[in-house]
């Protein structure tokens, strides 16, 4: 079956009573099972809209990663990786990242839930979106990271990971954000870098849903530093 994997941890997911699914049992980009959490967290969700979110803030959220001036113009930035886990725990690593989120983007369902996007039904990517004060790092930093931290080049997938939902993916929110992605494709395309084309798609901004608590902060919820065994 396609997407044995996805299935098989919605059905154990759903036997366990796991709100939408648990984490799939496939594996991450170098081979390496994921790592299920043993009791993940069952409260509900309240998905967020991307227009909740501007690109431009001024303050953040209590549960930021980092404490911010309330005068600093908070930016937003959202990109498709492949599974979400991994890549949100380097990006919240950075200096002047803020804080992030993991969820899902770009697809036609409203709330989608883990379960419904491991079916390859909704058309939804998982993405990590990132708040970051443009005093501290670029957005053009962000975008060099983001295409270091996965293989760009990779159609609908990431390593054994496949499916649309693991599609490498740059949502922007602002013409500058567009046309920085487009110029670090074109850029890396000419530099010989990869013997692919990159596959990385650039579109626009999109409503964004926050994923289910369990997997916000996944590996340090789990004492993990990658997702690699």
């Amino acid at each position: 079956m396609k997407y044995w994997v996805c299935f098989a941890a919605c059905l154990f997911g759903g036997l366990m009573g796991a709100p939408g699914c648990s984490p799939p049992a496939g594996a991450v980009s170098g081979g390496a099972p994921k790592q299920v959490p043993a009791n993940p967290a069952r409260g509900p969700t309240t998905p967020t809209a991307a227009n909740s979110h501007p690109s431009m803030e001024k303050s953040v959220s209590a549960t930021s990663n980092k404490s911010v001036d309330a005068n600093v113009q908070v930016q937003t930035a959202t990109f498709g990786a492949g599974c979400f886990w991994g890549v949100e725990a380097k990006f919240r690593k950075m200096p002047g990242v803020i804080d992030t989120a993991v969820g899902y983007c770009g697809g036609q369902k409203d709330k989608p839930t883990y379960k419904e996007v491991c079916t390859d039904g909704t058309g939804h990517a998982e993405v990590v979106q990132v708040k970051f004060d443009p005093k501290v790092i670029s957005y053009q930093q962000l975008l060099d990271a983001f295409f270091t931290l996965h293989d760009p080049t990779q159609v609908n997938r990431q390593g054994p990971d496949y499916g649309t939902q693991y599609r490498t993916v740059v949502f922007a929110h602002s013409p500058e954000q567009k046309a920085e992605a487009e110029a670090t494709i074109k850029r890396l395309d000419a530099s010989g870098k990869y013997s692919k084309k990159i596959a990385t798609q650039v579109a626009p901004e999109a409503p964004f849903w926050k994923a289910e608590e369990y997997h916000q902060r996944y590996l340090e919820k789990n004492g993990l530093d990658n997702c690699h065994l």
